[in-house]
């Protein structure tokens, strides 16, 4: 919380300092009025001079208008710097979860990051705005206050006094308290904003199973827990209000008793009675508003401590220092790649090549620099001590290659693409890209170098054109090419507004096949070193998939391609294709030789094609 108070308002300390200079006149002006008061009905009334009296009461004008117009002075600034200052916030947070690798943002889940992108920048404004405004006049207010009334009778001063030691305690116990708390009821509203997004992503899912009750119980549990959470807090906080409230009323009692008997015996006059209520009220109201700073306070230090874990978190996927890059892409690098693609096809009596063939391949490519991607050894798993999602993975694609991957489902595919992309590091093992371990790589520069196309992949609420280029340069006729080869062409040239019409939120009107075209669009647009296509064609029938194959076969020869694929046609004419089985890989090679000496790929290919598995759809 400290860390980003200094450094986001660091920058407004010279506009801050003008603004206090601003307040503290204004709350000066403040104190002034019931002491002029008391002079006026204790001095200047038993005079009997109604000149004097007037100009008086003009003064008392004058302060009040100087209070009010430099009061509002400081509060419109205050409310500015709040207002720059969490922008600030706001855009550092999200440009931080942009950069978050996939680990961390796994670790803090996205219902966190967006309730820390919300609720918590918005408790953050709330502070910074009431400590500039509340946080600097109550206290003027308060110590002001107790300092004239002392001037006005030290006695009924004291009376007071006694009073805000008690007041103290228990506004420090329970802060203490509410702080913690504050940071339960925040993760509390990560769950429910987590489960809220999911219900209302999968809603269609939850009615076509008649699941709509079970969903309702599970939101009713978690919104009891946030309401209770809230209920809680409130309970602790609703304590300081009427405490304060009896201490100083007890404290007016006091002074009222004291100042009776004062006036009575004549050692004090009414107007300071009148001027000491005044002020009674004055120091309350500077109390209250210090309550309810520490209500704000309590909120903000815990949204505050949320940020900043994200703020100071390691995006965990930094180039390596140059002296490690260097040992990691330098004279080693094409022995990491004999021995990778050795491994890769050495798998055992289930090998689709056979150990003799494959070790015969492995050597083939000695000498070789056209090796674009390489698996060491890899090994990974999404949980830390968990089972492996990848094991001791290696295999070796060449420059404008096709790969091939397939595998049941959870088998560790869209695990290989996530680790060739750098999404995760993995465990043991290594990963290169053109003969370079991919953490040799500056993240902006690697992730050039890829076109991909995820399952599950998002359609924004923009244009057609706006969702290929994604806020890349490129000119209409880029677009229009990128749209043709993936089978696009046709379909947007057929809506009204063609590509300029805009899509709705996760492209509602388009058709699943349509949407899929488009986003192979956008990974072609760029014409990338790499174009990865994980279960992209799922949607697309038979014919247009293969369509985009030959399309792709003949617009793009230098491109390595790497496609996850469910359907064995998709990825039969692939140069290599990986077979894997819970996260290991039982087969490599061509169709042809999958199909004689991998059964699970056998399986595979005849449920989908027949007995033979080589019936060839027509383009």
């Amino acid at each position: 919380m400290k860390q980003i108070v200094m450094r986001y308002l660091k920058p407004y300390f010279p506009r801050m300092g003008v603004g206090f200079v601003i307040k503290f006149i204004g709350t000066i002006m403040d104190l002034g009025i019931p002491y002029i008061l008391a002079y006026i009905i204790d001095t200047v009334i038993p005079l009997e001079d109604r000149g004097l009296v007037l100009r008086w009461g003009s003064v008392m004008v004058m302060c009040s208008l100087l209070a009010v117009s430099f009061n509002i002075t400081a509060n419109r600034m205050a409310s500015k710097v709040a207002s720059d200052a969490t922008e600030s916030i706001r855009h550092d947070l999200f440009a931080k979860t942009m950069g978050l690798s996939n680990a961390r943002t796994d670790y803090f889940t996205k219902p966190s990051l967006i309730s820390r992108m919300t609720s918590d920048t918005y408790n953050m404004h709330q502070m910074l705005g009431r400590m500039q405004r509340l946080g600097v006049r109550a206290p003027i207010l308060l110590i002001g206050g107790l300092c004239v009334t002392f001037t006005l009778d030290p006695m009924m001063a004291c009376v007071l006094l006694a009073v805000l030691p008690l007041l103290g305690v228990i506004t420090v116990y329970v802060s203490k308290r509410s702080i913690p708390m504050y940071g339960g009821l925040q993760e509390a509203n990560d769950r429910f904003v987590r489960m809220v997004r999911e219900d209302i992503s999968g809603i269609r899912v939850i009615k076509a199973l008649s699941k709509t009750d079970y969903e309702t119980g599970k939101f009713r549990d978690i919104n009891r827990e946030v309401v209770e959470r809230e209920r809680r807090n409130g309970m602790v906080m609703a304590v300081i209000d009427p405490s304060m409230n009896i201490l100083l009323n007890l404290g007016l009692v006091g002074v009222i008793l004291v100042g009776a008997w004062r006036v009575h015996v004549g050692i004090s006059e009414v107007g300071k009675i009148l001027a000491f209520t005044t002020y009674f009220t004055i120091i309350l109201n500077a109390m209250m508003s210090l309550a309810k700073m520490f209500t704000v306070m309590s909120k903000a230090i815990a949204s505050g401590n949320r940020i900043w874990e994200v703020l100071e978190s390691e995006e965990g996927m930094e180039a390596l220092e140059t002296s490690e890059a260097a040992e990691l892409t330098g004279e080693t690098a094409h022995a990491s790649a004999v021995d990778a693609a050795a491994a890769g096809l050495e798998i055992g009596e289930k090998d689709a090549l056979g150990n003799e063939a494959a070790l015969e391949q492995a050597s083939g490519i000695d000498g070789q620099s056209d090796i674009e991607i390489c698996f060491d050894h890899v090994s990974f798993s999404y949980l830390k001590n968990g089972d492996p999602n990848i094991k001791d993975l290696s295999f070796r694609i060449k420059k404008g290659e096709t790969l091939g991957i397939i595998g049941e489902i959870g088998s560790g595919k869209s695990t290989i693409i996530n680790l060739l992309m750098r999404l995760y590091d993995a465990d043991q093992g290594r990963v290169l890209v053109a003969g370079r371990d991919v953490r040799s790589y500056e993240p902006g520069e690697f992730k050039k170098k890829f076109g991909v196309v995820f399952q599950n992949d998002t359609i924004f609420e923009d244009t057609i054109a706006g969702n290929v280029t994604l806020g890349r340069e490129m000119n209409r006729e880029q677009i229009r090419e990128a749209l043709v080869h993936a089978q696009a062409g046709e379909f947007v040239e057929n809506r009204d507004d063609k590509e300029a019409e805009a899509l709705s939120i996760k492209g509602a009107n388009l058709s699943g096949g349509q949407k899929q075209r488009v986003l192979i669009a956008r990974a072609l647009a760029a014409k990338p070193e790499i174009l990865i296509l994980d279960d992209s064609s799922s949607a697309l029938d038979y014919r247009t998939d293969a369509r985009l194959r030959q399309d792709i076969r003949e617009h793009f020869r230098d491109t390595t391609l790497v496609i996850v694929a469910q359907r064995v046609s998709s990825i039969r004419s692939a140069d290599h294709i990986l077979v894997l089985e819970d996260g290991s890989p039982i087969g490599y090679g061509t169709h042809e030789a999958l199909m004689r000496n991998c059964e699970l790929y056998r399986e595979i290919a005849r449920s989908q094609m027949g007995d033979g598995g080589e019936e060839e759809v027509p383009v």
